[in-house]
């Protein structure tokens, strides 16, 4: 977890690992949480879909995002919102660190 009053760099809370996906939490709360991922080239998370809207802004690199039928192509510092209970899915076309926003 992060600490309070202590300034962070996001490329460097989680560390790329061949033929991984690597995560961390750096807030968690009852109203929900903020997660840091790093995708090696190749990786992905398969479709899903969340009981919350869900942001993902992009801090290394670019992804591949699909929302419901529609495939969304991401560059660093771009963000996109994923609706609730809509099945959205990534992609690394290269690798890629992203900031993920769930709360309720």
């Amino acid at each position: 977890m992060i600490e309070h009053s202590t300034i962070y760099n996001l490329k460097n809370e989680v560390d790329y690992q061949n033929g991984s996906v690597v995560s961390k939490v750096i807030q968690k709360q009852n109203s929900g949480n903020a997660t840091i991922f790093a995708f090696d080239k190749g990786e992905f998370l398969s479709p899903h879909s969340a009981p919350f809207d869900a942001t993902a802004v992009i801090i290394d690199g670019s992804a591949e995002i699909t929302i419901g039928e529609n495939v969304f192509n991401l560059q660093e510092m771009e963000f996109i919102k994923m609706p609730a209970n809509v099945t959205h899915g990534l992609k690394a076309t290269e690798r890629f660190k992203m900031l993920l926003f769930m709360f309720k």
